[in-house]
């Protein structure tokens, strides 16, 4: 923790290291490196993009699309035009056809999505294959962040109901935003950090509407 404070309050990026001496990326191997965890399949997005077809999308335009929905989120918008366009030079905007998974459960993920144009699936896959429709995300919504930050297992599938334009950030890409731009980087994860909590409430409102009917 004492090493993301750092890089968030520094204001400069770190001089360039020569290559094959780069420093491991915080998002990349803080949590990894637990041994009493049963092994996870990990799919990075590089390998998932091409598993799903997914297509590079206009940059400016993904760029637009992303302001305009994230507009209303304080920490974002504070960040003014010119900081948002250079944010989402760390995005990667695709556009991915219907019919197609890009969060596969319970395997190891290092990337986030947020939507900006289309609808997704969000199932739990069942023991015996069923799947259970815990909600659709649209776009504004963001999938995956969670194990992006804790490279845990991903809870649930997410399939791509119709075709989507997503805008993708991996553990490299975040590293490389703390390095090079650390104001922009506390901005996304104070955003990000604002999304988990509003959903953890809804949750627990759901939760303690079951229990009271109980």
């Amino acid at each position: 923790m004492k090493k993301l404070l750092a890089r968030i309050k520094g204001g400069a990026a770190p001089a360039p290291r020569a290559r094959g001496d780069e420093e491991p990326g915080f998002f990349s191997t803080m949590f990894t490196e637990r041994g009493d965890e049963t092994q996870l399949q990990h799919i990075s997005w590089a390998t998932r993009c091409v598993e799903v077809g997914a297509e590079p999308f206009d940059r400016q335009q993904g760029a637009h699309m992303f302001a305009h929905l994230w507009a209303e989120d304080r920490h974002v918008a504070d960040l003014g035009d010119d900081g948002v366009e250079r944010l989402c030079q760390y995005l990667e905007f695709v556009s991915v056809p219907a019919g197609r998974e890009v969060i596969g459960q319970d395997e190891q993920g290092d990337y986030m999505m947020i939507v900006l144009e289309g609808t997704l699936a969000v199932d739990r896959v069942q023991p015996w294959g069923g799947r259970a429709r815990l909600a659709e995300a649209r776009a504004g919504d963001m999938l995956g962040e969670m194990s992006l930050l804790d490279a845990g297992a991903r809870f649930s599938a997410c399939t791509t109901l119709t075709p989507c334009t997503l805008a993708v950030i991996d553990a490299q890409r975040l590293d490389q935003l703390m390095n090079a731009e650390p104001r922009l980087a506390l901005a996304l994860l104070a955003s990000l950090s604002r999304r988990l909590s509003l959903r953890l409430r809804q949750v627990s409102a759901r939760l303690s509407a079951l229990l009271s009917r109980s």
